[in-house]
């Protein structure tokens, strides 16, 4: 209850003090990337239970001569780069929050298809509702492997509490300043996941 009422506090405060700068990226992604300016795509939250969470979008619409989507590499521009490295592409979620369907904080909301791959304690990350940040995104966030990042998920499950979250929050803040793990070794983004040993 207290999680929830901060988040909603939290999300509503955020929103109409960030409403310039929101404003001002949707403007910027429709000149510089056109149209849709909103990127949306269903994931798994609480429980697993689909949801369409909202971004800015990063990428440009290019299409490869078999008519599937260029790789991310060739998609993102410096613009889109620069959205992700400060976060700024997140703000969005801010909506998801207020509606219930994510937290500030908690484990990121990753790709439906994902789901049959986790093991029974990978699993175990979708007890709580999805989050902006979360303990994985400040400890190595795309810059460490798959597994550890769902180790970092499942902790946070266990021993999550409004004071994790509020250091979580002042970590986040300044890893985007410092633009530290923004995506991992040798990729755009992060790598996709395949599944681990169960």
């Amino acid at each position: 209850m207290i999680k929830r009422l901060f988040d909603i506090v939290a999300s509503i405060i955020g929103l109409l003090l960030l409403a310039p700068v929101i404003a001002a990226v949707a403007f910027q992604i429709r000149r510089k990337l056109g149209s849709p300016v909103l990127f949306r795509q269903v994931r798994p939250g609480k429980d697993g239970k689909p949801f369409e969470m909202i971004k800015f979008r990063t990428m440009r619409d290019a299409i490869g001569k078999d008519g599937n989507p260029l790789p991310d590499s060739e998609r993102m521009t410096p613009f889109g780069s620069f959205l992700r490295s400060a976060s700024l592409d997140e703000l969005p979620e801010l909506w998801n929050v207020l509606k219930g369907d994510m937290s500030l904080v908690g484990p990121r909301p990753l790709l439906m298809e994902y789901l049959p791959l986790y093991s029974k304690e990978q699993y175990r990350r979708h007890d709580v509702r999805p989050g902006i940040t979360g303990w994985a995104q400040v400890n190595g966030r795309n810059a460490i492997s798959w597994e550890e990042k769902f180790k970092l998920d499942v902790w946070y499950v266990d021993n999550h509490s409004l004071w994790l979250d509020l250091k979580i929050i002042y970590l986040t803040v300044k890893k985007v300043l410092v633009r530290d793990g923004i995506s991992a070794e040798g990729e755009v983004t992060m790598s996709k996941f395949t599944g681990s040993d169960k």
